[in-house]
């Protein structure tokens, strides 16, 4: 059976937001795990859009909507699993001063009217914050 967090990545929780958050970035990571998965560096959490929205904003002190917008400004890479990616202004550098310090992320399901990717199947929207201070976003298929 697959898990919420394997289900979203493949596109199947357009319902659902993906929150991932490095372990620097909170003061309390363990107070999370009974409400997410414990990844290598951090946490991730599946849940309900508006309860994600309000956990995010808890968790970051930031408005996940106005975040998302700010990051859609600066094109980068982030990782498929949604834990992490390649922040732009660190010339290729996924460590240290450029690792992902949260992701933001919800999907689209797949609208062929609309053309484009949303044409070829349910779409992910990927939000990073670097820890060096950048922010940038990035959008794809959802693989199967």
């Amino acid at each position: 059976m697959a898990t919420a967090r394997e289900e979203f990545l493949a596109g199947e929780r357009p319902e659902d937001v993906h929150i991932y958050l490095h372990e620097d970035a909170v003061s309390d990571i363990e107070a999370l795990t009974e409400y997410g998965e414990r990844v290598e560096d951090g946490i991730v959490l599946v849940l309900d859009g508006e309860q994600a929205r309000g956990v995010f904003q808890r968790a970051t002190g930031i408005d996940p909507m106005g975040f998302a917008r700010k990051a859609m400004d600066t094109d980068g890479e982030v990782d498929r699993d949604c834990a992490g990616g390649t922040c732009p202004a660190g010339e290729g550098e996924t460590g240290g001063e450029h690792r992902a310090r949260f992701v933001f992320a919800f999907a689209e399901e797949q609208n062929e009217e609309a053309g484009g990717l949303y044409a070829e199947g349910p779409v992910i929207h990927g939000y990073v914050s670097c820890a060096c201070g950048e922010s940038y976003s990035e959008k794809w298929v959802a693989s199967e």
